[in-house]
């Protein structure tokens, strides 16, 4: 279980939010809203461990995740606002290094596969492919994340077309369908239901 418990944060001396909790059990989707600014990014690098909080904790079973480290990062996938993936790479040999770094190795086969289901070409080097194919390369790390219980997804459907959307929603559904948990944000018109955390509020 994932739990938020209190959480403030502070960028550059403002805040942009305060005492927010909730928690997220298996099988469980939460959309995190809120206007531009409000903390949404912030709110998945603080829950993924990459920023800390300016108050309260994050856990993961019961635990602060301060004090576990590398077993909590192999536990979850992050995907951030900009996909992570090197202009002189293949498309397979990005998603293949994603995965080696994460803990998560996979082998020629499953990469070939996961970029396929995405309609990526997986030979074609990164700064050839157009920005929705970059982001499907990217987001193919989902499909070879199934078993990873954790999944911190920020506009996950920025820059796919309609077609490209439904088929990363399905892995979200499927996520949540086999006991995952999935965190997101979202600008887009999204068909996932699921509870929602505003930061308007």
């Amino acid at each position: 279980m994932l739990e938020a418990a209190s959480l403030d944060c502070e960028r550059g001396g403002r805040a942009l939010f305060g005492g927010l909790s909730f928690s997220l059990r298996p099988g469980e989707l939460l959309r995190i809203a809120g206007d531009n600014g409000r903390g949404k990014t912030s709110l998945l690098r603080i829950l993924c461990g990459l920023l800390p909080p300016s108050g309260g904790e994050v856990r993961w079973n019961g635990s602060p995740i301060r004090s576990l480290g590398e077993d909590y990062a192999r536990e979850l996938v992050y995907f951030g606002h900009a996909p992570a993936v090197k202009d002189d790479l293949t498309a397979a040999e990005n998603l293949a290094i994603a995965c080696r770094l994460a803990g998560n190795a996979r082998s020629g086969s499953e990469v070939s596969a996961a970029l396929r289901s995405l309609a990526v070409p997986e030979a074609a080097v990164a700064k050839t492919l157009s920005q929705g194919q970059r982001r499907r390369a990217a987001l193919a790390r989902l499909v070879v994340s199934q078993a990873i219980p954790l999944w911190l997804l920020d506009e996950p459907l920025a820059a796919l077309d309609p077609q490209a959307a439904r088929l990363v929603e399905g892995l979200i559904e499927g996520h949540i369908g086999q006991g995952g948990m999935v965190v997101y944000t979202t600008h887009q018109e999204a068909r996932i239901e699921g509870r929602v955390v505003n930061l308007n509020d």
